[in-house]
């Protein structure tokens, strides 16, 4: 408690681990809740806990609700999760796609992620587990990231066309990127100009959080 209530002053590491995947992954206390960094960007809760709640509720809390099955592409320590559970209420399944067991580890024991009944956490490369899947999904959150770097699959075409085919009717993709210079906003100006999916619609939620950029799909039918 004098941790939580010190970090409203400075904020105060409490667990450092490094794993084969991440370099150096913090717990911090931080204005007086956990979150969970990597060395130059906010993993989970704080910042991103924000940015992607901004998404949700850009897509209606209501409509949600009325889902049957959530794919979390990226979980690191679960926030996204948790405000479908905690604050939307969602009941429906949920699957979580982590690469990255050491960090299942961590959301586990600081952030009680185990204990979120309608969650399957799978480990799997979001790429892989994409291709392989045979489920279909009313919501697919993608929130992959490697520090503030994002892998090239995300923006490719293939991905992209696959993730479209995953998605229920009616269903909606919430996609996270990052924008931390001029390439990059480029490269995101590009995945919208020339995506082309018949009965979709794409949109944006600019400058999140200052360097956050979601992009929306819709399937229209």
């Amino acid at each position: 408690m004098i941790k939580k209530i010190l970090s409203y002053l400075i904020p105060i590491k409490i667990y450092t681990s490094k794993s084969s995947l991440s370099n150096a992954i913090e717990v911090t206390w931080a204005n007086g809740e956990l979150v969970l960094d990597s060395e130059n960007a906010n993993y989970s809760y704080g910042s991103l806990q924000r940015i992607l709640r901004l998404g949700l509720k850009n897509i209606g809390y209501d409509k949600i609700v009325s889902m049957n099955h959530i794919l979390v592409l990226g979980v690191a320590g679960g926030s996204v999760i948790k405000t479908l559970v905690d604050e939307i209420k969602f009941k429906g399944k949920i699957t979580g796609v982590e690469i990255d067991p050491e960090i299942i580890k961590i959301a586990n024991t600081f952030f009680k992620l185990d204990t979120v009944e309608n969650l399957q956490i799978v480990i799997d490369d979001a790429f892989e587990y994409v291709l392989k899947t045979k489920n279909k999904y009313d919501l697919i959150i993608i929130d992959v990231f490697q520090d503030t770097s994002m892998p090239a699959f995300l923006f490719e075409n293939f991905f992209t066309k696959r993730i479209c085919y995953l998605l229920r009717s009616r269903g909606v993709v919430l996609f996270n990127t990052m924008i931390l210079n001029q390439n990059q906003n480029l490269r995101n100006k590009k995945y919208v100009s020339e995506f082309y999916e018949s009965d979709f619609k794409i949109r944006t939620i600019a400058r999140v959080e200052q360097h956050n950029e979601l992009i929306v799909i819709d399937k229209l039918t």
